[in-house]
């Protein structure tokens, strides 16, 4: 059986508006992100993935099969939905218990999936605690468990570490690294430092449509030379943001310093050529595509 997801020339329409637009992307094993702003159709697609929404045209395989075997897809796949909720009067355990019972496993199979997962992201010392006292990271990492009790090949989590403090998205991140060793993981996101702090192969989708697929050092690649900061009066701040893209403001006493995208060398006194961090590419990307950036606003 293949390791990898193919979508090939894929479209689905909500009534008029098309979601997704000829969509083309190879996902092999490992961490792969899909980097969007929202709205972008990253949904969309993971739902696709995850069968709960059917494509109008196209074709998509997963590990080999054909997205249409619903039931085979879903047997090797893992989804962590954005808006991800359990039983709020459950406790941990028993959540991962309810569910492993849903998916036709047996007690002695449920019990060890349990313990082990438990321990993996994490959440030993809270199994006996309500779904509902638990903190927005502790949730996420339920949510992970819940992903991985049937032992998928796929793993799809959608906007994981939106609304996490910095520590909780770190320790999430990490998790799904150590998860992407055994299986492919899809990461969806609009938040470029879980991109940059977890993949290397990565997408930029922007209104339904594949606008680049590569490394994040190609990526990189691209945007050298585009990118150049300069010490500006605040006073001259609203027109140098009126006539170029502003990837980043750093206040020091009477100066900013600021961060800009340009094709070409910027007529601005004292501006000098930068390295582009990924934000900057990502942001290059947008605009060299034709997408409105104006103002470094997403």
């Amino acid at each position: 059986m293949d390791n990898k997801i193919e979508i090939r020339n894929v479209d689905k329409f909500y009534g008029r508006k098309q979601a997704l637009d000829n969509v083309n992307l190879t996902i092999s094993q490992g961490m792969f992100g899909l980097l969007g702003r929202n709205g972008a159709g990253k949904t969309t697609l993971m739902k696709t993935l995850a069968t709960l929404h059917k494509k109008q045209k196209g074709k998509i395989t997963v590990c080999g099969i054909p997205i249409e075997n619903a039931k085979e897809i879903r047997s090797i796949t893992g989804y962590l939905p954005q808006d991800f909720s359990m039983y709020p009067t459950m406790t941990v355990e028993e959540s991962l218990d309810y569910l492993g019972i849903l998916s036709g496993m047996d007690s002695e199979t449920r019990k060890k999936r349990i313990k082990t997962l438990l321990k993996r992201v994490n959440l030993t010392e809270h199994k006996h605690k309500k779904v509902k006292a638990l903190s927005g990271g502790m949730k996420r990492r339920l949510g992970i468990a819940q992903a991985l009790l049937h032992e998928p090949r796929v793993l799809i989590v959608d906007e994981p570490t939106a609304g996490l403090d910095p520590e909780e998205r770190i320790r999430f991140r990490n998790l799904l690294c150590e998860v992407a060793e055994e299986r492919i993981v899809i990461l969806s996101t609009h938040i470029v430092g879980d991109i940059e702090a977890t993949c290397e192969d990565i997408a930029i989708m922007n209104n339904g449509k594949i606008l680049w697929q590569g490394t994040v050092s190609e990526l990189l690649k691209n945007a050298v030379g585009k990118v150049f900061t300069i010490n500006a009066e605040k006073k001259f701040l609203p027109q140098i943001k009126n006539n170029y893209i502003v990837t980043g403001m750093l206040v020091q006493n009477e100066y900013t310093t600021v961060r800009i995208i340009s094709e070409n060398i910027p007529d601005l006194q004292g501006a000098v050529t930068a390295d582009p961090n990924l934000e900057d590419a990502y942001m290059y990307c947008l605009y060299s595509h034709g997408c409105d950036v104006s103002g470094g606003n997403e």
